[in-house]
């Protein structure tokens, strides 16, 4: 076998674990709240959760930094290029979800529960389900707190 096969089969490989221990991790924290998750409420949070970081990455009272991450991660949403092609499937999908997840935990974790609260443009099922996600606890409760 290539010398470069056994490269590209190799990062290929860490990639997949990486993002497997992800999703595990992810799963776990989910169900540390008690609740099963419903794959289809999940599907249904994505619009609002754009909304969630477009308004956050606009709100002046969410520090600078953090702004800059969310806008560049708005950027990264929109743009056709991903860590992992959107056509394989399941896969391709979760690479954003798990960046998203990432990426909502940081704000969390430097604006505060507050913030996602004042911005989320969705129902409170939703946020609770996003709440778990982020590891956060409602009513402006910080993660790891």
């Amino acid at each position: 076998m290539p010398t470069w096969l056994e490269v590209l089969l190799g990062v290929v490989g860490g990639i997949v674990l990486l993002w497997g221990a992800l999703i595990i991790a992810l799963v776990i924290q989910y169900r540390r709240t008690g609740r099963r998750i419903d794959w289809r409420e999940v599907a249904r949070l994505a619009p609002d959760v754009v909304r969630l970081i477009k308004r956050l990455a606009t709100d002046e009272r969410v520090p600078r930094a953090t702004r800059w991450w969310l806008s560049g991660l708005l950027v990264y949403l929109i743009i056709p290029i991903d860590l992992v092609p959107d056509f394989i499937p399941v896969i391709g999908y979760l690479d954003d979800a798990i960046i998203v997840a990432v990426a909502l935990r940081f704000a969390v974790k430097h604006a505060g529960v507050e913030a996602l609260e004042r911005n989320w443009p969705g129902t409170p099922a939703g946020l609770a389900g996003l709440l778990a996600i982020t590891g956060a606890e409602p009513g402006g409760g910080r993660a790891g707190a």
